[in-house]
Formats: structure tokens, C-alpha cells, sequence
């Protein structure tokens, strides 16, 4: 393995610390996500007609939504033995641990509620919009993983294999990135299919879409992260490939119901 051609990163995950207040790429990269998506779909509100007020309540709805159902996720999938006998470590969500599966579940429940209290927003309307800007997010939040030398990937001598110092100095696959411009192109395909459609679009369609390309591209490159969690060493798909198969298997589901809707 040659471990000169590789890349050594050691960035601090720290940006800046003033007043107690320690500012941090991860949250930088987070909340970054959350203000462009803002912004995404501020301008399909417009477009389509619907009241800012409600936007207002949606970015609230998404923000409570991803940040509990994250945690949970986290807590519940790939630690419960630990969050049950310390269950105050639950809500310290600043020490890190949230997973992209558990958010998946609690942005879904989110909206439902947010749903049933709008006469003219359905719940598939909205999701078929905010999977956009949550494929767009899942991009921000894995750069964030970047800086923080986390989820890293197996040992690799590829000529882009990257050292992260701060972990080992073993040469690895930035599964990271991988996944973070995985993510960014299944942004760019979702925002050309709404542009394309519009108000016309089949109900459904862009959240299937959706399932089955993040949690595809997600199931296929764990086989090139390093576990989780000490319970996986032994299994052949980890527990981030066994959650995303009942997804992809909703997104086929929607696909077909919206071309059979059509």
C-alpha cells in the first residue's frame, strides 16, 4: 500500500472558538444545509402559489423533525443498550451521533402531522418538494463528517485514498465524500425532474425517486465504510444497509403507484 500517493487531512473540526462558544464545521455545514434549503423552497411556494406562513412552519416542522428522528435513530439502532441504561445522554445531541435512517422516519412523521392542518398541502405534494432540499442537505451534513474525520472509510490504495490523522495513519476510502457528491448529484436529478413538471408532477414520483437513490447509494457504499458499531464486525450487511432496503423497497412503491396514478 503506498502511502506517500495518499492524501493526509488533519483539519480541525474547530473553526473558531470566541466566549465559550466552540464553532464547529459540522454544525457550520448543518445549518447551511437548512438556510439553502430554505431558500429551495421558498421559491417552489412562490411558484406554486402557497402561503410563506406556511413555509415559516415547515422549516420549523423540518428542523425538529431531523434533529429528534436523527437522534433517536442514533440511540435506538446502533447503541440501545447504552441510551437505555444512560437515557439523559439521549438528549445531548452536541456530543454527536444521528443517523440519517432515523431522520428519514422522523421527517416523514413531521410532515404527516404538518399535513393533516393544511387543506391545500398533502402530504405527498410536500414530499415530493422537500426531498430536494433534503438530498441537498444529506450534502452538506456528509462534508461535515469530512471535517470531522468521522464515518471513514475501509483501508484503500486507490491514488485518492486519504489519511485522517486524526483516527490512524492508514490510508482510506473518503466514504464521506462518496456519498456527499452521490448526494449532490441526486439533488441536481430531483430539482431538473421538478423543474421539468412543476404543479404536473405525478404524486409520489420525486419521493420514490428519491428513496431509491439515496438509500441505494447508501447501501452500496457501506460495503467500503469501516462498522459503526462492535455489533456489526460479524454480519455481512451492517445495520445502515439492513435500514435502507425497507426504503428503497417504498421508493419502487411509490414509483409504480405514481406511473399506475398517471
Amino acid at each position: 500500500m503506498n502511502i506517500i500517493s495518499a492524501i493526509n487531512w488533519n483539519i480541525s473540526p474547530e473553526i473558531v472558538e470566541f466566549w465559550g462558544i466552540h464553532i464547529r464545521w459540522y454544525g457550520l455545514l448543518f445549518a447551511s444545509g437548512f438556510v439553502v434549503g430554505y431558500q429551495i423552497m421558498q421559491w417552489i411556494f412562490k411558484k406554486e402559489g402557497k402561503s410563506l406562513i406556511d413555509l415559516e412552519a415547515l422549516t420549523l416542522t423540518m428542523i425538529l423533525g431531523t434533529v429528534i428522528g436523527a437522534r433517536l435513530g442514533h440511540c435506538l439502532f446502533y447503541e440501545p443498550a447504552y441510551y437505555m441504561m444512560n437515557p439523559l445522554e439521549i438528549i445531548k445531541v452536541w456530543r454527536g451521533g444521528l443517523a440519517s435512517h432515523g431522520a428519514a422516519v422522523g421527517i416523514m412523521l413531521a410532515l404527516w402531522l404538518y399535513s393533516r392542518k393544511r387543506k391545500d398541502i398533502s402530504l405527498l405534494w410536500i414530499l415530493d418538494r422537500i426531498v430536494i432540499v433534503i438530498a441537498l442537505a444529506g450534502f452538506f451534513i456528509r462534508l461535515g463528517n469530512f471535517f470531522n474525520s468521522e464515518i471513514i472509510g475501509v483501508p484503500a490504495s486507490v491514488p485518492w485514498a486519504i489519511i485522517f490523522e486524526r483516527i490512524d495513519l492508514v490510508p482510506r476510502h473518503p466514504a464521506q465524500l462518496y456519498e456527499a457528491f452521490s448526494y449532490l448529484i441526486i439533488f441536481v436529478l430531483l430539482i431538473l425532474r421538478y423543474k421539468k413538471f412543476e404543479s404536473r408532477l405525478p404524486p409520489g414520483q420525486l419521493f420514490g425517486l428519491f428513496l431509491i437513490l439515496i438509500f441505494g447509494a447508501r447501501f452500496i457504499i457501506e460495503f467500503i465504510k469501516e462498522k459503526q458499531s462492535a455489533f456489526e464486525a460479524n454480519m455481512f450487511l451492517d445495520m445502515g444497509q439492513i435500514l435502507s432496503i425497507p426504503l428503497i423497497v417504498a421508493g419502487l412503491y411509490f414509483i409504480y403507484r405514481s406511473i399506475k396514478n398517471k
